[in-house]
């Protein structure tokens, strides 16, 4: 079963730049899904990037342009760098990964079926006004 564990996260003003990581030593990286969703009171768990081996980034459209996903091969790290950070950008972050993923298989921050496998507790992002 995968493990992840994320860190970062925090409390910010609109405008402001967090950065969440997400470790994991058990997930086969060779071949990987893997991104971050988020939860925010009162609505559905939402996606915000993945990234697959192979493959580039996607983005849900909120946070295009101001997000950036990415892997740190040799910490085997999964990076999200957000800036221009927006009061609705808040909520609790969970590092997720592709249960069933295959190479060439589509990689979408949606989970329509639970596909993903969510990190246990999440992280909090809270962008004030």
């Amino acid at each position: 079963q995968v493990q992840l564990v994320e860190s970062g996260g925090g409390s910010v003003q609109a405008g402001g730049t967090l950065t969440l990581s997400c470790a994991t030593s058990t997930y086969p990286w060779p071949d990987y899904c893997m991104g971050w969703f988020r939860q925010a009171p009162g609505k559905e768990r939402e996606g915000v990037a993945v990234l697959a081996s192979g493959g580039s980034s996607k983005y849900a459209d909120s946070v295009k342009g101001r997000f950036t996903l990415s892997k740190d091969s040799a910490k085997n790290t999964l990076v999200l760098q957000m800036r221009s950070l927006r009061p609705e950008d808040s909520g609790m972050y969970y590092c997720a990964a592709h249960k069933f993923w295959r190479w060439g298989a589509p990689c979408l921050p949606f989970d329509p079926n639970g596909d993903f496998g969510y990190s246990a507790q999440g992280t909090q992002v809270t962008v004030s006004s």
